[in-house]
């Protein structure tokens, strides 16, 4: 995927000035890395292994979970080792590729959360059409399309962005190869121009997922505010509101760092946006969707619990025995 510049590496720029700040932003990075592992991670096997949780809301969740696990794996292992090292260099294919997974991966998701309002709308709003609108075939298709969409946009933008000349030097953003560091470093006005217009039609995309999410909550919060159900209302309310919150800022951060014009750029302001748009959502998603389940929250403490027992068992076994 040569440009016809002579970079071979990318140097990504350094969190902080001091060694202490650089690895209380490992420790940070670390700690929010093991908590998205373990809180996907615990999702994704949960309802892999209780049968009964085979269910579209679920399917699409442990979809989301696949692509929270694989974005953050993008992005964040390389920043964490770059200020742990002080080797802050990527290399060209590297950047190459992490800038094509982290998009497939943000745009699949982008649009698997569509789905998932869809599916809580349909679920609420239409609950005598659910089986026949959602059915198992209309879910993998659902799934399948958001994981493709994702797949085409990510080819799309690499191959043009990494087919632009770069002559600008070859310092990029403080966490990872983004597209609006990269085009800082063109020196092709024709490949600029393509690369922002289609900047410019995905956050259109973007935004028309968000309008279709925040129209399918209001369906939902209309319906159930005309439910006798006090208990109802607020569960709907409690589980819809931090849906649309994560939403929001997952949405409003990811389109403001991809247009903002670059007298508003500064190492500061970049890594915030990056990491508010890249790393909480991951992090944060499998509190947001899993603990307001309750069925999920008990298959967890059931998968749990047996895992303590067999773990004892191994570790204990003469005492098992008696």
């Amino acid at each position: 995927m040569s440009n016809g510049s002579s970079i071979s590496q990318f140097l990504l720029l350094p969190f902080a000035d001091t060694r202490q700040l650089q690895l209380l932003h490992f420790c940070l990075f670390l700690g929010i890395y093991l908590a998205a592992l373990l809180g996907n991670g615990s999702i994704i096997t949960t309802i892999a292994w209780h049968h009964h949780l085979h269910t579209p809301m679920c399917f699409f969740l442990l979809n989301l979970s696949v692509l929270d696990l694989g974005s953050i794996s993008t992005t964040v292992p390389k920043a964490m080792a770059s200020s742990l090292t002080n080797n802050r260099s990527i290399s060209y294919l590297g950047c190459a590729a992490q800038f094509f997974f982290f998009l497939f991966l943000i745009v699949g998701e982008c649009w698997l959360l569509t789905v998932m309002a869809y599916d809580r709308y349909v679920a609420i709003c239409q609950p005598l059409h659910y089986g026949t609108l959602l059915g198992s075939r209309a879910c993998a298709h659902m799934a399948a399309a958001a994981w493709a969409s994702g797949f085409l946009k990510a080819l799309l933008h690499t191959a043009n962005t990494f087919s632009v000349p770069l002559c600008q030097g070859n310092a990029v953003g403080p966490f990872f190869c983004e597209v609006p560091h990269i085009l800082k470093l063109s020196c092709s006005q024709s490949g600029y121009l393509r690369e922002v217009g289609l900047i410019v039609f995905g956050v259109c995309l973007a935004f028309a997922c968000f309008v279709f999410m925040v129209v399918s909550y209001a369906g939902i919060f209309r319906a159930v505010l005309r439910s006798p159900s006090q208990q109802g209302r607020h569960k709907a309310f409690s589980t819809c509101l931090p849906h649309l919150a994560v939403v929001s800022l997952f949405l409003s951060t990811g389109i403001f760092a991809n247009l903002k014009p670059p007298s508003m750029s500064s190492p500061s302001l970049d890594l915030v946006l990056s990491v508010l748009y890249s790393v909480v959502p991951p992090a944060v998603n499998p509190l947001i969707y899993s603990l307001r389940n309750q069925e999920l929250k008990d298959a967890l403490r059931k998968l749990m619990n047996l895992c303590y027992s067999e773990a004892i068992k191994c570790l204990f076994p003469s005492a098992h025995n008696l």
